[in-house]
């Protein structure tokens, strides 16, 4: 075990270096120029300059670099070019709200997504299943903002079941939450339903049936617990993705999360703002997958930690 978490942790650090090489060598690579941002269209070349030089943007990009990541080994993201703040303090002031909304939309996921997957699976071939399936595919197909702007005309102006936005209580955080659970729902359930239609045809199945067992007893017992080993590193996956926030539902919603931070780092291209929540993204997707490995290898005895 010990060894297997090893290696793990050690192929985690080098898909993180490269996640930070490529986004910052992608950022270095654009035209546009953040010392000209910060001191405004009117400033003369010299002040650009300046500025260049106190950020540290007229070194070559091995030596821009290096210094990231011999800062970022240090707990140091670096300082926002536009906020003049700790990009460290900027996200610590966001996170809260992501996490918020990560554990609300990803329950509402599972709760959706379990569910239908189940039902899919018992009634496979029928109407029902067909409906349902439909149902998933056109979740996981619509654009996050057209769903989230429908559902907020439909819920909140419409209906006044909810609040147009805000951030602070339950109300202001069920119906992203749910529009999420919506969205992602459609993996969730295609994957529980794949994996239900192969266990229901296991030998094991078949002998508990020859028992006597209630199919109730069959399905809570023996089916969902083996069915629902290949959802946990989708949870896993799930993770990253909210850390890394969802821009447009953080935005049509004005959920102050992670999302809506990059989002405006981007637009004033606040390059140590981007890299530092690319880089807790990336974290967060490593983490989520290590502890969904290790959840797998403690729920499913049929996995030899010696071949992985």
């Amino acid at each position: 075990m010990a060894w297997f978490i090893a290696k793990r942790i050690a192929y985690s650090l080098l898909i993180l270096l490269g996640v930070t090489f490529i986004t910052y060598l992608l950022l270095y690579m654009i035209p546009a120029d953040p010392a000209r941002q910060i001191a405004g269209r009117s400033a003369t070349a010299e002040v650009v300059a300046n500025i260049r030089h106190q950020l540290g943007l007229d070194l070559p990009f091995y030596e821009q670099y290096f210094r990231y990541l011999v800062n970022l080994v240090q707990g140091d993201f670096g300082r926002s070019y536009v906020q003049r703040s700790e990009v460290a303090t900027l996200i610590e002031a966001r996170i809260g709200p992501t996490l918020q909304l990560m554990a609300a939309g990803i329950g509402f996921e599972l709760l959706i997504g379990v569910t239908l997957g189940i039902v899919a699976a018992l009634k496979r071939n029928s109407v029902l299943d067909q409906l349902l399936m439909a149902f998933s595919f056109i979740g996981v197909s619509s654009p996050h903002f057209i769903a989230a702007m429908l559902a907020l005309y439909v819920f909140a102006v419409q209906l006044e079941w909810f609040p147009l936005g805000g951030y602070g209580e339950v109300k202001h955080l069920m119906l992203p939450a749910i529009t999420l659970g919506v969205l992602g729902s459609g993996w969730y359930s295609r994957m529980v339903r794949s994996s239900m239609i192969e266990v229901l045809h296991q030998d094991f199945i078949r002998t508990a049936r020859a028992k006597g067992l209630k199919r109730l007893r069959v399905l809570l017992r023996h089916v969902l617990p083996n069915a629902i080993i290949p959802v946990i590193p989708m949870i896993g996956i799930d993770i990253g993705i909210f850390m890394s926030g969802l821009v447009v539902v953080e935005a049509v919603f004005g959920w102050p999360g992670l999302g809506q931070l990059a989002w405006q780092a981007i637009q004033q291209v606040d390059i140590p703002v981007i890299v530092g929540v690319t880089t807790l993204s990336a974290v967060a997707i490593i983490l989520g997958n290590l502890v969904a490995d290790l959840a797998v290898l403690f729920v499913d005895p049929r996995i030899d930690i010696n071949k992985s």
